[in-house]
């Protein structure tokens, strides 16, 4: 698949890969497994020198030998023999006092898994050497917790050190319309609304699809829910390297969120563990895989909370890879896929107000995004969509066909949060149905 997107961290990797050439620049680059963080350092600084090293879990002395090959082929220059990480970047530092290069560092959390003293010697090579060498040193990973403490959290050697951090996020709607459209241009709205369900723009799954000539949306579940998937073991390989191997309650409370078991009582009631928030909490903040959904304009403190899986995969997975596991394990995938399909209008559906929720965030035309439901979990409506310098408020009701949209029960929706917010009955109102069809 060709390269899609990512204009905004193309041109910021291309500053900060000019201005090392004056003096030194590290930059962080995080972003979950498969989302395309290699393949846009690579485009970055594509025709450029640099060296590209990935980190996987050998010894230290191993790792120096493979890193000081790649560094010599890449470079065409004789290092010679290191026995530690920082020796050889230190090594790196002075070459680029005279040629100036792009030093990748691929899963560079995994350093710590090999010892964690390995970034407190970074740390001291780079403040020794970075104002009188030229090199740019590009630092990625995918795993959130880690990278987040190691160059966040003021106690850690590397805190301060990085003068650019940048978090990749999945493919936009517009950019999912774009590729869909290259491989099928007469896609359906029902294939566009499958491509962002079963992937939520990750780049490697939307690029799996595609090759895979999956460009429909029946032909996208058959090639999800089939023997031998690369899908099956996804979310557990992508979570227990963030989580660790712990991960039965979080797991547990995962599958809740992707059934529709979304508050924190709910959720302990279906689990039956007690004093769950800090579970949540974590998952929350030192993850990022869940987020809160508070009715628009409640209080931090209001308790009307819901929680969600951010990422519309994990939701996936959870819901039908994780909570049918014995069928995959049993050879019985024929049956999950009749699941899937039975079940697909009703987490379709959902995904698609986040659709229209996300979309609303990229146009940037709203200073408020979100939805009303009040504590007893009624007067519920999908969308509200507020601009309160050009006065606008739109209120909306989504579903997957039109005519499933009642005006009348809507516009009772609206007069009830206006008696709600009666600061906004100035503004210009507008009801909104959206369906497929506006996608």
């Amino acid at each position: 698949m060709k390269f899609y997107d990512r204009e905004k961290e193309l041109l910021m990797l291309q500053q900060i890969e000019t201005l090392s050439h004056e003096s030194s620049c590290m930059t962080m680059l995080v972003g979950r497994r498969r989302i395309g963080k290699t393949k846009l350092l690579l485009k970055a600084i594509e025709g450029r020198p640099v060296v590209y090293l990935f980190v996987s879990r050998k010894s230290e002395n191993i790792l120096c030998q493979q890193f000081v090959e790649e560094a010599e082929k890449a470079l065409n220059m004789p290092i010679g023999q290191y026995t530690s990480i920082a020796g050889l970047l230190e090594h790196l530092m002075r070459m680029s006092q005279i040629q100036p290069f792009t030093l990748i560092i691929d899963e560079f959390q995994e350093l710590e898994n090999i010892d964690r003293s390995i970034v407190s010697d970074i740390q001291r090579v780079w403040d020794l050497n970075k104002d009188r060498s030229r090199i740019n040193l590009l630092l990625s990973g995918s795993v959130y917790s880690m990278m987040h403490r190691i160059f966040e959290d003021e106690k850690e050697p590397l805190f301060s050190r990085a003068s650019h951090i940048i978090r990749l996020d999945a493919f936009n709607t517009g950019t999912l319309k774009q590729i869909l459209s290259d491989y099928n241009p007469g896609y359906t709205n029902d294939d566009l609304l499958a491509l962002y369900t079963f992937t939520g723009g990750v780049a490697w799954y939307v690029e799996l699809l595609m090759t895979s000539k999956a460009w429909t949306w029946k032909k996208m579940i058959d090639t999800v829910f089939q023997e031998q998937s690369l899908f099956i073991n996804e979310g557990k390989n992508l979570l227990i390297e963030e989580i660790g191997k712990e991960y039965s309650i979080y797991f547990s409370i995962l599958e809740c969120i992707a059934q529709g078991i979304n508050t924190r009582g709910e959720i302990e009631n279906a689990t039956g563990v007690k004093e769950i928030g800090g579970y949540l909490s974590k998952l929350e903040k030192d993850f990022g895989i869940i987020a809160q959904l508070r009715p628009i304009f409640s209080k931090p403190s209001a308790k009307s909370v819901r929680y969600y899986i951010a990422d519309n995969f994990l939701t996936v997975w959870f819901r039908f890879f994780y909570k049918y596991m014995n069928y995959v394990e049993s050879g019985n995938i024929r049956q999950l896929k009749e699941i899937v399909i039975r079940d697909y209008p009703t987490i379709s559906g959902i995904m698609l107000e986040r659709y229209f929720r996300q979309k609303a965030r990229e146009s940037g035309r709203y200073t408020d995004i979100g939805s009303y439901w009040d504590r007893k979990g009624e007067h519920e409506t999908d969308i509200i969509l507020v601009n309160e310098h050009d006065r606008v408020l739109r209120i909306g009701e989504i579903k997957r066909q039109a005519r499933n949209i009642d005006m009348q029960v809507l516009n009772e929706k609206s007069d009830y949060f206006l008696s709600l917010y009666p600061n906004l009955t100035s503004y210009n109102k507008e009801l909104l149905a959206l369906s497929m069809q506006d996608m």
